[in-house]
């Protein structure tokens, strides 16, 4: 990412694993009606902000529905043709390995070892199969290395923190605990981020 150039981050909206906290990793879960409300809330405060200047912005997705079909709303939202974005695997949520289709609540449960690992090393520790935030940031780094103008961006909670850590070089124990909205837009520059 170059000084100068902008990040409109937009996390998916909201499926029906996100409201009971199953775990979706890059298990391909599509929108329900809550989430496609929060896409076109999204795409209104887009519209809203950047006006004329939104058709010259380069548009990026997640290849995953949820995030794909948020961008469609959005893209709609602002009038511009739905489909005429790029996708980008780099920007598909981190893979939670053996824990997708989990619920939160039942993995002390059935992985406890797991459970208390992760609670040890958030950032480190990965699940079987899945990636620890350690190498989804990696990731992410090498995507936002090449990003060289002003961009929307549809993409997952744990992208949206790993590209936080980045671009405000913050410490590792804080990039796992960052708040990742769906109602929201999330303006990045070098060093400073808001939220629209």
């Amino acid at each position: 990412m170059t000084s100068g150039v902008t990040i409109y981050f937009v996390r998916h909206g909201e499926t029906d694993w996100n409201a009971v906290q199953r775990y979706q990793g890059q298990t391909d879960i599509p929108l329900n009606a809550k989430g496609r409300g929060q896409a076109a809330r999204n795409g209104g405060a887009l519209r809203d902000y950047l006006g004329a200047r939104a058709s010259t912005l380069d548009y990026v997705a997640s290849p995953l529905s949820r995030a794909s079909e948020t961008m469609r709303i959005m893209r709609s939202a602002l009038g511009l043709e739905i489909d005429d974005f790029r996708r980008d695997d780099r920007l598909r949520e981190q893979s939670y390995g053996h824990w997708e289709g989990q619920l939160w609540s039942e993995l002390p449960r059935t992985d406890p070892e797991g459970f208390a690992a992760r609670h040890i090393d958030k950032w480190g520790w990965r699940p079987r199969d899945g990636e620890s935030y350690a190498m989804l940031t990696d990731r992410i780094a090498g995507w936002l290395a090449e990003v060289q103008e002003d961009c929307v961006v549809a993409s997952h909670g744990a992208v949206s923190r790993a590209l936080r850590g980045l671009v405000l070089s913050l410490d590792k124990d804080a990039i796992t605990g960052l708040e990742v909205p769906q109602d929201r837009i999330l303006v990045l520059r070098l060093g400073t981020i808001e939220w629209l």
